[in-house]
C-alpha cells in the first residue's frame, strides 16, 4: 500500500509555532502518562459526542475517532452533504520536562466511489497562536469501493517542536468532499471518516524531546 507523503519542510511550517529547544536531547518516552482532551469541536463532520480521543498506552500516539463524519453526492444526499468537515482544538499536556512533535498523521475510512466520481481528504494543523497553516489533500478517484488510507509525514531532523514549559492547544482541521464528476447520473458516491469499530480511527503519531535543563 503506498501513503501520501507531505515534505518535510511543509511539516515543519506547520509547527512553525513551535520552537525547538536549544541543546535538547534525543530521549525515551516519558513514562508519566500523557494527558490530550478535547476542549472544543465544530463542524458538519462531527456533531456534539461523535469524536473522541485516546491517548496510547506507551504514549507513543493519540487518536481521534469519528462515529458520524460522513459525505455523500448523489441519490439520497443533501446539497450540503458533498463537504463535511471537523474543527477540534485540542488541550495537551506534557510531562513536565519534555516536548514533543506530531511526526506523522496516518488517516483511514471508507470510500465508494462511482466511475468518473471523486473523494478528497484534506487535514491542516497548527500549534494556538500561530499564524503559520499548512495542509495536505488527497485525492481518490472513482471507480473506488475499499478502505482508504493516507499518512502525512516528515523526516525526525526536520521537525519542530512544541515549545518547552508552555502548554498550547493543537488544533485539527479536517475536510471529506465528494465530487459527481461524469458519474451516472441517479447514482451515489460516499467518504466515510467515521467507524462503528474503532478500526478507522485517525493516528497521531509523537515524537519526543528532553528539554534542556535550567541552570
Amino acid at each position: 500500500m503506498s501513503f501520501g507523503l507531505l515534505a518535510g519542510g511543509a511539516v515543519a511550517a506547520l509547527f512553525a509555532s513551535g520552537i525547538s529547544p536549544q541543546g535538547a536531547s534525543v530521549t525515551d518516552v516519558p513514562t508519566e502518562k500523557i494527558q490530550v482532551t478535547i476542549n472544543t469541536v465544530n463542524g458538519s463532520g462531527c456533531p456534539k459526542g461523535t469524536a473522541a480521543v485516546a491517548v496510547s498506552s506507551d504514549n507513543t500516539a493519540f487518536t481521534v475517532t469519528y462515529s458520524n463524519y460522513l459525505a455523500q453526492v448523489g441519490a439520497g444526499a443533501d446539497p450540503t452533504d458533498i463537504r463535511k468537515n471537523c474543527q477540534l482544538n485540542l488541550g495537551v499536556h506534557v510531562p513536565q520536562g519534555f516536548t514533543y512533535a506530531i511526526a506523522s498523521v496516518d488517516y483511514r475510512g471508507y470510500a465508494y466511489l462511482e466511475k468518473g466520481a471523486k473523494g478528497t481528504e484534506k487535514a491542516s494543523y497548527y500549534f494556538q497562536g500561530s499564524a503559520d497553516t499548512a495542509s495536505r489533500t488527497h485525492d481518490f478517484n472513482g471507480p473506488y469501493s475499499d478502505n482508504w488510507q493516507t499518512r502525512d509525514s516528515t523526516d525526525y531532523s526536520a521537525l519542530v517542536w512544541a515549545p518547552c514549559g508552555v502548554e498550547r492547544n493543537f488544533n485539527i482541521n479536517t475536510e471529506l468532499r465528494v465530487n459527481a464528476g461524469t458519474s451516472t447520473a441517479g447514482s451515489t458516491s460516499f467518504m466515510a471518516m467515521d467507524s462503528t469499530d474503532g478500526s478507522n480511527n485517525t493516528i497521531y503519531h509523537i515524537a519526543w524531546k528532553e528539554c534542556p535543563s535550567v541552570r
